[in-house]
């Protein structure tokens, strides 16, 4: 039979003291109830304090903690005491969570009030969605502790796909499909996790830990999530300022050397207008959604300059123009043979457009599909076309190479970094800079050994 043991704070009926008129406010009147005391079928006891109304749903919200059987029936009540008085101190000292919201919940709440670049917040979106919501979505906030966020990037850094030792096979599409090993005809069983040629083709998972840059922006989302939730009074202590945040990955810069430049320009030049782009990204450091954005009124030729101020974002197949990555507006110098590169492209534009009998509008995009400039290239499709002549080549290479290679070119050439920073639009005066786009190069280390034995004592005899 469930027993229910009530804590009452007594006070004095018809006290007529400011001391009792206070302490009866500060309890809620009169005779109000401090704390339940349940006992469970199994024995154990459930201790439940009133903390409040929560702030979302606007329901009375109670602390509860179960009390295990321990001894005789006077122990376990005891403990039970200590629980409660526990969970007072918590109430009293508002260090108690205050919702019973969700981690999904508050996830929700925190997408919707953010304000950041949609680039960004599709990052963050991924992000919550394929590691967070699945491990701890449905966990109470209030219930989050650093155990359960040192398990959770101790889960990502052995798999990113959660996988928990269990064994199944990836296939390469999730919709029902016809693997290429079976020539046409359907799974043989009917279930492809058994099919041995699925096996083959859609592979057996192997687990692959998640980058530490990725885990550290999983830590990131979870800080400003919960500080939201704090300033938001969800919680009274962020759980995760007793984290160590995860080491910053090492920058590891990999620019083209010399000859791969040479040999990335060359099979570019294959396609004279493809070269343009490719010599452009060299010569500026240009991001490229910077690239895809120029407009031919952004370029003065007879001045040598081009100007960088906008930039292309893409997510799918939704595009944007927005403003660059730093927000800033910065006026680059070219040299004479870049300019004249520009000045026989915008000829070979113009004549394709002549050939539609438009004009090529100030307003036209310089890299563009369309003869009249209309519509720029998308920032994806330069990715992919370069990825495509990347695989000719025999090395290694990305597009964001090219942006690493002028930095550090620039750099060994002994160009200032706080000017280099401003070519590629860093801020931090070239921190960044030199932190991750400048690479080690052996030209600029075999300088500084000449200049520093030029300068060193003479050789004893």
């Amino acid at each position: 039979m469930r027993q229910a043991l009530i804590f009452r704070h007594d006070i004095k009926r018809g006290a007529k003291s400011k001391y009792a008129r206070t302490m009866a406010a500060a309890v809620g009147g009169p005779r109000r109830a401090r704390g339940v005391v349940e006992e469970l079928p199994s024995g154990a006891l459930r201790v439940r304090v009133f903390a409040g109304y929560d702030p979302v749903t606007k329901k009375r919200h109670y602390l509860s903690e179960v009390v295990s059987v321990r001894g005789s029936a006077r122990e376990t009540q005891r403990a039970a005491e200590q629980v409660r008085t526990k969970l007072l101190h918590q109430v009293a000292e508002r260090r108690n969570p205050r919702t019973g919201q969700t981690m999904n919940d508050l996830f929700d709440r925190w997408l919707e009030v953010i304000k950041v670049e949609r680039t960004t917040r599709a990052g963050y979106v991924g992000k919550i969605d394929k590691h967070l919501r699945p491990t701890i979505g449905t966990l109470p906030v209030g219930r989050l502790n650093a155990e359960a966020i040192d398990s959770l990037y101790a889960r990502l850094r052995t798999c990113r796909d959660h996988c928990c030792g269990r064994r199944f096979v990836e296939h390469r599409s999730e919709a029902e499909h016809v693997c290429d090993e079976h020539v046409g005809k359907p799974c043989r069983p009917p279930r492809p996790t058994a099919c041995e040629a699925c096996a083959r083709r859609c592979r057996r998972h192997e687990c692959v830990p998640l980058s530490d840059g990725s885990v550290r922006v999983i830590h990131s989302v979870l800080k400003m999530a919960l500080n939201r939730a704090v300033r938001w009074e969800w919680i009274a202590v962020n759980p995760i300022s007793l984290i160590e945040p995860p080491r910053v990955p090492p920058p590891d810069p990999r620019p083209p050397t010399a000859d791969q430049a040479a040999a990335i320009l060359a099979e570019a030049w294959k396609d004279p207008d493809w070269g343009v782009l490719v010599w452009l990204a060299m010569a500026s450091g240009a991001r490229r959604g910077e690239l895809v954005a120029l407009r031919w009124r952004h370029l003065d030729l007879d001045a040598r300059s081009v100007t960088f101020g906008r930039s292309l974002g893409q997510i799918g197949g939704h595009t944007w123009e927005k403003d660059t990555k730093t927000h800033q507006r910065r006026r680059l110098s070219l040299d004479e043979t870049t300019a004249e590169i520009l000045r026989e492209f915008r000829v070979r534009c113009e004549n394709n457009a002549g050939l539609l009998g438009v004009p090529l509008q100030p307003s036209a995009y310089v890299f563009s599909p369309a003869p009249d400039g209309s519509t720029p290239l998308l920032p994806d499709t330069l990715t992919q076309h370069y990825n495509r002549m990347a695989k000719k080549l025999p090395f290694h290479t990305h597009f964001h190479g090219l942006r690493h290679y002028s930095a550090t070119e620039l750099i060994a050439a002994g160009v200032d970094p706080r000017t280099v920073a401003g070519r590629l639009g860093h801020g931090g005066g070239g921190a960044t800079t030199l932190r991750v786009y400048s690479a080690w190069v052996p030209e600029s280390d075999r300088r500084a050994a000449d200049v520093l034995a030029s300068r060193m004592p003479r050789r004893p005899r």
